[in-house]
């Protein structure tokens, strides 16, 4: 893409009213727009960001057995009635129309996915079975803050699986567990998973997993030897006790950002709604109900906190909106041909071939974060090479022309 033709452009300065870094860096590089506090529109440059998180997680959905479906985000009153979410759950959004029905904006799924599996679903050999869905979520907040990190309205993956025993959904877990990790590694986040309570979804113990960052809104314990993490909340130990898991090394304390959680919801719901199956032995019975949650929103607002420098965002080849930024200095016609040899090749190009100054494209570059820059001028040409610079990288390495776009 061309960079002339791209309709958003940097901003020296975010609104005012936004604290966190990641509304500050996305808002100034043009990847979202803030409608009010807590509710953001994605630009071109944040949706490719936003698309390629999710293709993550669904990848490693599907892996697992998942199947995505797409349900509804304006419900019925009388599900949340049934579960008794709709009195006890102060984040849904209410709604009366014109006719006097009650609806809520869906702020998750259980409400919807648990009747509806059941139309499906009759025998323990229907069972187990998982569905998911990657969609728009709302909650009426208080307080939005933390930017995309917590929002009124969000995008959300949310993953519920059925079961016929506690010893299934317990596999199941570990598998979803394994699945989750790869997609925060494949994202470039490092994760721990804690121990918290189930809130308003569980009484049962939750997992939550955590990537730790000075903008997290959790406090955690954790070891640095061992995968021993748990939430400051319901934690025995505090900092500086020897890890009870491993008796390696002394428990530290750190703030950390919820990128995911699972539930144990038991039968909770499938009693709300009368859903049973045929188990072996002839009888009607309640399955168990797990549930996975992971805010694709959020997921990118935490990259950015925990992965940006002082200059700006630094993006994980991964998510990144592009591989290259190909930045043309006072060498259009020369630039022109390496962009298309590029993008010929496959590779993702941003194409700053505006007329500005250096300087204010190197800013927007680091600021963009992409992780490949390369920069084409007079005097590089004079030499055939290219200046390539990782966004990493402290120093960029001179690279010959033809060998670009498979160095790239």
């Amino acid at each position: 893409m061309r960079q002339t033709q791209l309709f958003t452009k940097t901003k020296k300065l975010a609104p005012k009213d936004e604290m966190s870094k990641n509304a500050e860096l996305l808002i100034r590089g043009g990847f979202v727009h803030k409608e009010m506090a807590g509710v953001y529109s994605f630009l071109p440059l944040g949706l490719r960001v936003l698309n390629k998180i999710e293709n993550i997680v669904r990848a490693e959905m599907n892996a697992i057995g998942g199947q995505e479906i797409r349900v509804a985000t304006l419900h019925p009153s009388d599900p949340w009635k049934k579960t008794g979410g709709w009195d006890k759950i102060d984040v849904l959004f209410k709604l009366t129309s014109r006719t006097e029905n009650e609806y809520a904006l869906g702020q998750s799924e259980e409400e919807i996915v648990t009747p509806l599996v059941q139309e499906y679903a009759f025998s323990y050999r229907d069972l187990p079975l998982a569905v998911y869905q990657i969609g728009q979520k709302y909650r009426d907040e208080l307080r939005a803050k933390s930017g995309i990190m917590r929002g009124r309205e969000f995008g959300m993956k949310d993953m519920y699986s059925f079961h016929t025993n506690q010893t299934d959904f317990n596999r199941f877990y570990e598998i979803v567990k394994k699945s989750y990790f790869n997609i925060y590694e494949r994202c470039g986040l490092n994760a721990k998973v804690t121990e918290a309570s189930g809130g308003n979804f569980s009484e049962k113990i939750s997992y939550e997993f955590m990537v730790l960052t000075e903008a997290g809104e959790d406090d955690i314990l954790y070891c640095e030897i061992c995968e021993y993490c748990v939430n400051l909340e319901i934690a025995k130990a505090k900092e500086g006790d020897a890890c009870p898991k491993c008796q390696k090394s002394k428990l530290r304390s750190a703030k950390a950002s919820e990128v995911g959680n699972v539930f144990d919801l038991g039968q909770k719901y499938a009693k709300d709604f009368g859903f049973t199956y045929m188990d072996e032995a002839g009888t009607r019975t309640f399955p168990l109900m797990g549930c996975y949650g992971m805010g694709t929103t959020r997921l990118m607002g935490v990259i950015v906190e925990a992965l940006s420098d002082v200059s700006g965002i630094v993006w994980p080849e991964s998510v990144a909106p592009f591989r290259v930024h190909l930045l043309s200095l006072d060498a259009n016609e020369q630039a022109e041909e390496i962009y298309k040899q590029l993008t010929d090749a496959g590779v993702e190009v941003l194409y700053d071939d505006r007329d500005a100054r250096a300087g204010e494209k190197f800013a927007d570059s680091d600021l963009i974060g992409i992780p490949y820059r390369v920069v084409i001028s007079q005097r590089s040409l004079a030499s055939g090479l290219a200046e390539v610079k990782r966004r990493t990288a402290k120093s960029a390495e001179m690279v010959p022309l033809g060998e670009l776009p498979n160095f790239l």
